[in-house]
């Protein structure tokens, strides 16, 4: 997988629902190389935001995706890894289906082609994944191998902006620390920008690089060591002292 030069420049992005606002005005950037964390009470807009930026829900504003000659991408590419997948778990359908048809447009029921099973295999080893998950069924995976095989699925093809949200609630202590610094070694070899919701600010504070406080629209945006000393971010999450912790 080759590095990415893409940065996402958000500008102005407003979300309206009936006759409500879930989104005013939403303004800022993400650079590659960056992990940006996604922060701020519930039924802040944090999930609208990114149903947003995947093109599920209109928006006004624009959200502009430019590569490192500075020239706009037209056909961007978003990665997106949610925070649980929902489906019947007594589906047939193995990790090798699921990967293969991400990559082919030939039918999974007809099997898969060497070349694509061996991709398939490659994408497995570079999200850190045993390559026997490739013939168990998706039902069967535990949170941190479903985790994995969701990042893997995400990164194929190169995503300009790769968007995790709530990435590990279904991942045990060491697994979270397993999937994060995974996420963080990627971000260091292939400088994709990365925009990562969480409600823990420990790990936002580990593993981020930059933080944006949202209530509907940015309150605070900054150094992830700024945004966290901020009175804003104190009262959102109920912190009588400066620093992180778990809510």
């Amino acid at each position: 997988m080759e590095s990415c030069k893409c940065s996402t420049k958000i500008r102005n992005l407003t979300v309206k629902k009936h006759d409500g606002i879930l989104l005013h005005n939403v303004s800022f950037d993400v650079h590659h190389g960056e992990i940006l964390a996604l922060i701020g009470r519930n039924g802040a807009g944090k999930t609208t935001l990114l149903k947003a930026l995947l093109g599920r829900i209109p928006y006004t504003g624009t959200v502009t995706f430019i590569d490192s000659a500075g020239k706009p991408v037209e056909q961007p590419r978003i990665g997106y890894v949610p925070q649980n997948l929902v489906f019947d778990r007594t589906t047939p359908v193995t990790v090798a289906d699921m990967l293969c048809a991400n990559t082919s447009g030939f039918p999974v029921w007809l099997g898969h082609k060497k070349e694509k099973r061996a991709h398939a295999e490659k994408m497995l080893t570079m999200v850190g994944a045993n390559a026997s998950l490739l013939n168990k069924k998706l039902g069967s995976l535990s949170g941190g191998e479903m985790q994995r095989v969701l990042l893997a699925f995400a990164l194929e093809p190169k995503p300009d902006l790769l968007l995790l949200d709530e990435p590990v609630s279904a991942v045990d202590r060491k697994g979270i620390e397993v999937f994060y610094d995974l996420v963080t070694s990627m971000r260091r070899e292939h400088q994709m920008p990365i925009i990562l919701v969480s409600h823990d600010l420990s790990h936002v504070e580990k593993y981020a690089t930059r933080a944006v406080l949202l209530d509907r629209t940015v309150l605070v945006s900054g150094s992830v060591a700024e945004v966290m000393k901020t009175p804003q971010v104190r009262e959102a999450f109920g912190l009588k002292l400066t620093g992180g912790g778990k809510v």
